[in-house]
């Protein structure tokens, strides 16, 4: 019996077992992680198993990519993820202490072009990809429409992600250092609160029709923005009855644009975004103190505590804030308003700086 008789097979590039095996190892790596604390921990798994399965391929016989149907299905359930989280409630404070509020909203928006801007420094980072690198907030948002709208997925993904983790690391113990908040650790929100059915037919409904609407109308990045928008106008009209997308979805969601982004990794890419680490994280940094810096003018505009100031304003790590919030009996309410604010702010700004930024829309074509 020849030696080649006991090798084990490999799945054919791009094959559908392929993919089934590049998906289940990201399943694994994803519960692994999770179990760790690492946050938004499939999006990273599948991040992780992407790119390994591309490099191990290389360039030579190429990964397929995803079927088109399954990443714009993934968009849409992040879209109504992102929608239903703004409330009557959320708007009420907002308007309550409006001044203050857009105040620092508009000046992390400014903070974040700046940062994005001064990630030109590296030669190979084109101005929209910086800028999206860099803005604080709405993460799986800003990678979902990063392609689209000419900026490189890749290098967007891996620092949006440094940035949560920095944030998800030293938010806790900033504010129990400098704000005396408890240290306690809460599990975030479970979103299947009002019922699997009811949230799995407010994800499909809303994600269809906003679809249909987002391309009728021709919005940018419409596979997100389309279901996120009519997500919102459902849970603002009382539609919803207060539904949000099953956790099961919102897995499997994170999992696919993962997995999306990771195969489409090249030895090349990964040099660049080597290179760029050392400048990144320092900006990166920077803009997470300057944003502490905004939560202080924010309690004195609004009469919050410099606690509330500081959570409402860390830009990301969205359930580990409201975490701490509500563990240091902090105002959640006020906190989440802030964030979520600021999260519809960056996410519908985004296809106009890309314009005013030179970006040049992409289709879901393959990557160099």
């Amino acid at each position: 019996m020849g030696r080649s008789s006991w090798r084990v097979p490999i799945p054919a590039p791009g094959s559908a077992v392929d993919l089934v095996v590049v998906a289940a190892v990201a399943v694994l790596l994803g519960l692994a992680l999770r179990a760790l604390g690492i946050p938004s921990a499939l999006l990273f798994a599948g991040l992780l198993a992407g790119l390994v399965r591309a490099l191990a391929v290389g360039p030579a016989t190429g990964v397929a990519a995803l079927p088109p149907s399954l990443v714009t299905g993934s968009h849409a359930v992040m879209g109504v993820m992102i929608g239903a989280l703004l409330t009557v409630g959320t708007l009420q404070t907002v308007a309550a202490n409006w001044f203050g509020i857009l105040l620092v909203v508009a000046a992390t928006l400014a903070l974040s072009v700046g940062a994005g801007l001064l990630l030109r420094l590296h030669p190979a980072i084109t101005p929209v990809t910086g800028v999206f690198a860099m803005v604080a907030g709405g993460a799986s948002g800003i990678i979902v429409m990063a392609r689209e709208l000419g900026a490189d997925e890749r290098l967007v993904a891996v620092l949006q992600y440094l940035r949560v983790l920095l944030i998800v690391l030293l938010m806790p113990v900033a504010a129990a250092v400098f704000f005396g908040a408890s240290s306690g650790r809460v599990a975030p929100p479970s979103l299947d609160a009002s019922g699997w059915a009811a949230g799995a037919l407010l994800t499909l409904g809303c994600a269809a029709v906003g679809l249909v609407v987002g391309r009728l109308s021709r919005l940018p990045v419409a596979t997100l923005l389309g279901p996120m928008l009519v997500a919102a106008a459902a849970n603002l009209s009382g539609l919803s009855h207060g539904a949000q997308v099953p956790g099961a979805l919102g897995a499997a969601a994170f999992l696919v644009i993962g997995i999306d982004v990771g195969l489409s990794f090249t030895r090349a890419s990964l040099r660049t975004i080597g290179a760029t680490l050392p400048l990144a994280t320092g900006l990166i940094i920077a803009l997470i103190v300057t944003c502490a810096g905004l939560g202080m003018v924010l309690s004195r505009v609004t009469g919050v505590s410099p606690l509330e100031g500081y959570l409402a304003t860390t830009p990301g790590g969205l359930y580990a804030v409201l975490a701490t919030a509500t563990d240091s009996e902090a105002d959640a309410v006020f906190v989440l308003a802030v964030q979520v604010l600021r999260l519809f702010v960056m996410l519908l700004t985004a296809p106009l700086l890309a314009r005013w930024l030179g970006g040049h829309p992409r289709g879901r074509g393959p990557r160099p």
